[in-house]
């Protein structure tokens, strides 16, 4: 009887400790996409890069905001460059195993990202996308500019500085990101209404300054004739300003670009950029977060926020300064 009672004992004993090594296993299972061992709840922000301005400013916008919301924290991650999609995938496949609360996702490469935001999905961790859309039916909002309309306003301007005639190129982002297409497809856009502007070259330049300004070297030499480029990011823009100086040809080749970051609307001022399209980078790191926050409380957000599209010239550019 003793021996009965000290093995039921046992068994009780056992099974206890069974249920709790059960139970402290399920914790953390279903724990982990709403808060991890500090209480707090997880947002991650994956942007395509760090190393521009652009991306500082989304990166600040989202750190401000992430201020205001206590019992959450933010991490925010990107590739060392634009182009190394396959090093973004590979972020957003830990961060998926880590189980964050809610994911803000910068897309570098649509085709590439989108398998990956899927299992994101499949694993309950809802997805926003920031600055760059994608057609994912899985997506719970779309942060960002209205790239298309950008590329359309730097058109109209390019079509009234020169009066409608004369040889265009355009130095564009890594082929196939949403957001230079959709910049190339507005800008195209505007020029149809103006028979007399010809592209005669759409170059890549993967969003980097150097590339861009060999790119600009090589289209003024094929190109003698060329009047205006338009660069879909100010990087680029930048870029190819530096090779019209090398080659004293300032004021000779008008120069659109686009993101207005501050480098890029001092060159506006100064008149070595014709204009540039702004974004609002600050404010929409500023709302992916604040969405970010609601998705992860399980609120419903808007499926589109327009966070803003404008157009830089000379006689704004002091006033957008400040």
């Amino acid at each position: 009887m003793r021996l009965a009672g000290m093995a039921m004992g046992k068994s009780k004993k056992l099974s206890w400790i069974g249920a709790c090594v059960a139970g402290f296993f399920l914790l953390a299972w279903t724990g982990c996409g709403r808060a991890d061992n500090s209480g707090e709840k997880h947002i991650a922000l994956v942007t395509k890069a760090l190393d521009s301005e652009f991306w500082q400013l989304v990166k600040q916008g989202a750190e401000e905001e992430i201020r205001r919301h206590p019992g959450f924290r933010l991490t925010v991650q990107a590739p060392q460059r634009e182009i190394n999609i396959d090093q973004q995938v590979s972020i957003l496949e830990d961060l998926i195993l880590r189980k964050v609360a809610a994911l803000a996702v910068v897309p570098g490469g649509v085709a590439e990202v989108t398998p990956v935001l899927e299992k994101a999905q499949a694993a309950g961790i809802p997805v926003l996308l920031v600055d760059t859309d994608a057609p994912w039916p899985g997506k719970a909002s779309y942060v960002g500019t209205d790239n298309r309309l950008g590329g359309k306003l730097a058109g109209e301007h390019m079509i009234s500085a020169l009066k409608g005639k004369g040889q265009v190129a355009v130095i564009r982002g890594v082929i196939g990101v949403a957001t230079h297409e959709e910049r190339l497809a507005g800008f195209r856009e505007a020029l149809e209404q103006a028979p007399g502007l010809e592209i005669v070259a759409v170059q890549p330049a993967n969003s980097e300054r150097p590339l861009a300004m060999s790119v600009m070297e090589n289209l003024l030499t094929s190109h003698p004739k060329l009047a205006a480029v338009f660069a879909t990011n100010d990087q680029m823009a930048l870029g190819a300003l530096e090779a019209v100086a090398a080659r004293k040809m300032q004021g000779k080749v008008m120069m659109v670009g686009f993101d207005a970051g501050q480098e890029a609307v001092r060159a506006v001022d100064a008149g070595d950029l014709s204009a540039v399209v702004a974004q609002h980078p600050y404010d929409m790191g500023r709302r992916a977060v604040e969405e970010a926050v609601k998705l992860a409380t399980g609120l419903r957000v808007e499926p589109r926020i327009d966070t803003g599209t404008t157009l830089i010239t000379r006689d704004n550019a002091r006033k957008f300064l400040r």
